[in-house]
């Protein structure tokens, strides 16, 4: 069967389903932040779209989609986006241009590592595939151990980071230092650099390289004194970029530059959405508004992605079938890993609202969670590794009914997570975040349990994925730049004019310049 006369392989009820759970992520997202509550809509988009894509080989991967598309979407998290929002809200024109085009710079980057993260399992043979988890891990270890350095050192707080003997320019250079020497330590122990630690090498050194000349050198401040991460995950996605072409990857770095591109249209185009209808008077949460429209944007192009290369990528299998710890560990990462480093932010906010006493019997709130998501994760890591030898009755026989039950349990969880976060504290305007969250994860189950795919034309050979249009994805990536930054742009203006669209004015250029290279009293450049 040819791939014209195969057609799109799923419906508009598949397409519906990544979009809506990418945007349920990112609404959740919303109230955790960062680069923990990143990858939660990074794992339900890539659950969701391995499982509309009618690739019964990828079905079997389903738990390696939910890991790497987390760990994609999460370096994202990293970058500083609020002061950047405030200029598209300006009123402005130059700043109102210059915001609107930084988003889209920040939407494609955040697009392009998370799709690349996503796609990855469908491209790897059993053994390249699973190699990348030790390397991985080991950076992981290294990040939290070294957050967990900070904490008890009180080297860096919320409130006074720019104060902080680590501060240079706020940007996460420890933690793309230590990613180094992580990938650097597993390859002494393996004795030789294999390619999951050559990835890990080449995103840190991509990382140094994009800070180290964007803002160092040239002295690029994307939203002064905010920090400046957007520089370091650029030359991390060119790093990553560079990587995959290198090491004949190519169509992951095609998926890439494509949802990247949607990406950056979605995060652009939602804020301009925003700030057109905050006109209307109507008081709601209109932050959650653009990061939901944002999620459902993005949803589209990891679907698109996916599907686009579910009728390129020859058949994968599985054997050998190496490394099956990795499966277990794909498992728990995702369902008790991610959800406790979200979950675990809920009793902070708890204390704070006199729902719950700071402590009790002598310990605080915080470790009584603690103990119980270590006797959890306790029981689910003994229940995986019992499955892995004898397959346990309540999980479905079928590759499928495993992705599907995969899914809702994060799914609800994370919902369930969310709302209890905002429960103490709730008001009227929340129904716009939790509400339509919920009303989406109704949706979201019907549609993962109903929708129906027709099967992928079978490929056997690697033809259709040679030749994919890298120079041609670049070209569509800056057409949809000028065009979106041009038509938000014009939407934004004739709508407000020179008018604010918020009350706390922040402008980039002119007179009424707001931004500032000098960070707070006490602050420090570097080091």
């Amino acid at each position: 069967m040819s791939r014209e006369s195969a057609g799109l392989h799923t419906s508009w009820p598949g397409l519906l389903l990544v979009a809506l759970s990418l945007s349920i992520g990112w609404g959740i997202r919303g109230n955790f932040g960062h680069e923990y509550g990143a990858m939660i809509p990074g794992a339900l988009a890539a659950v969701a779209a391995c499982l509309i894509s009618g690739r019964e080989d990828w079905h079997r991967r389903v738990h390696h989609f939910a890991f790497f598309g987390a760990l994609g979407w999460s370096f994202g998290g990293s970058m500083s986006y609020g002061h950047v929002l405030g200029y598209a809200h300006s009123g402005v024109l130059t700043s109102v241009v210059y915001g609107l085009a930084c988003l889209f710079v920040i939407g494609f980057l955040w697009g392009a590592v998370g799709g690349a993260g996503t796609v990855l399992p469908a491209c790897l043979n059993r053994e390249r595939l699973t190699g990348l988890y030790v390397p991985i891990l080991a950076v992981f270890a290294a990040w939290v151990l070294q957050d967990i350095v900070i904490w008890y050192a009180g080297l860096e707080t919320s409130d006074l980071r720019h104060e902080s003997p680590l501060y240079w320019y706020d940007t996460d250079w420890l933690g793309a230092l230590l990613a180094a020497a992580a990938a650097l330590a597993v390859s002494a122990v393996q004795r030789r650099i294999r390619h999951g630690s050559r990835l890990v090498l080449y995103m840190a050194l991509g990382w140094w390289a994009g800070f180290l000349l964007l803002v160092c050198v040239l002295g690029l401040r994307m939203s002064p004194p905010r920090g400046d991460n957007w520089a370091g995950i650029l030359g991390m996605t060119a790093g990553m970029l560079v990587f995959l072409i290198r090491n004949d990857l190519r169509p992951v770095a095609c998926a890439s530059i494509l949802a990247g591109t949607v990406g950056g249209v979605g995060f652009s185009l939602a804020t301009a959405i925003k700030i057109v209808a905050i006109k209307s008077g109507c008081q709601t949460n209109w932050h959650s508004v653009m990061e939901q429209t944002y999620g459902f944007i993005n949803g589209i192009g990891i679907a698109l992605a996916v599907l686009w290369l579910a009728l390129r990528l020859p058949r994968l299998g599985e054997e050998p079938p190496i490394r099956r710890w990795t499966d277990g560990a794909a498992v728990f990462f995702v369902l008790v890993a991610i959800t406790y480093l979200n979950i675990s932010k809920n009793p902070e906010e708890w204390v704070k609202a006199g729902a719950m006493p700071a402590a009790m019997y002598g310990l605080s709130a915080w470790g009584w969670l603690n103990i119980g998501y270590a006797l959890l994760a306790a029981a689910g890591a003994w229940l995986l590794a019992r499955h892995l030898r004898e397959p346990l009755p309540f999980v479905p026989a079928s590759w499928v009914g495993r992705g599907q039950l995969l899914y809702l349990a994060f799914l609800w969880w994370m919902v369930l997570g969310n709302f209890e976060r905002a429960l103490p504290g709730f008001h009227p305007s929340r129904l716009i975040t939790e509400g339509v969250i919920h009303v989406n994860a109704v949706l979201c189950t019907l549609l993962i349990l109903l929708t129906r795919t027709r099967p992928a034309p079978p490929i056997e050979h690697a033809d259709r994925a040679a030749g994919l249009p890298c120079l041609r994805l670049v070209g569509l990536l800056g057409l949809a730049f000028l065009a979106a930054v041009a038509v938000e742009t014009a939407a934004v203006r004739l709508v407000w004019g020179d008018e604010p669209a918020q009350a706390n004015r922040q402008v980039r250029f002119g007179p009424l310049r707001t931004a500032t290279h000098e960070p707070p009293a006490r602050g420090r450049a570097h080091p």
